[in-house]
């Protein structure tokens, strides 16, 4: 089981990956068979892809956690995007993730977001 203290430290750490753009220190915060759902792809490296995709398009765009939760090894995270627009400008985008946890680790993620598609 997970603790929310040990979540809150993962997610913490992967945002901090993201929005300083250190994306390769990120890896160790995923299991080698990681599933990515979202991008129906395994293992981190997708993801690593798809965050240099995002960046590119939006270059002061950064993440953070509104709300993390934790249930057994699952961990709900609501995150705010900062630096890019809304969708019609007036609604901030975000990111509803929700994450598997194994050895303390993301081993699996499923989400939906409002924004850009970090997938373009």
């Amino acid at each position: 089981m997970t603790t929310r203290e040990e979540a809150n430290t993962l997610v913490r750490r992967m945002h901090e990956c993201f929005n300083t753009r250190q994306f390769d220190q990120a890896a160790d915060l995923f299991t080698p068979g990681f599933l990515n759902h979202p991008l129906g792809a395994i293992g981190f490296e997708a993801g690593k892809e798809a965050w240099r995709t995002i960046v590119a398009q939006f270059p002061d765009m950064r993440v953070v956690a509104d709300d993390v939760l934790v249930d057994g090894d699952k961990v709900a995270v609501r995150s705010s995007v900062e630096g890019i627009a809304g969708l019609d400008g007036d609604v901030r985008p975000m990111l509803i993730e929700i994450f598997r946890i194994d050895g303390g680790r993301f081993a699996e993620t499923w989400g939906v977001s409002e924004g850009p598609d970090p997938r373009l």
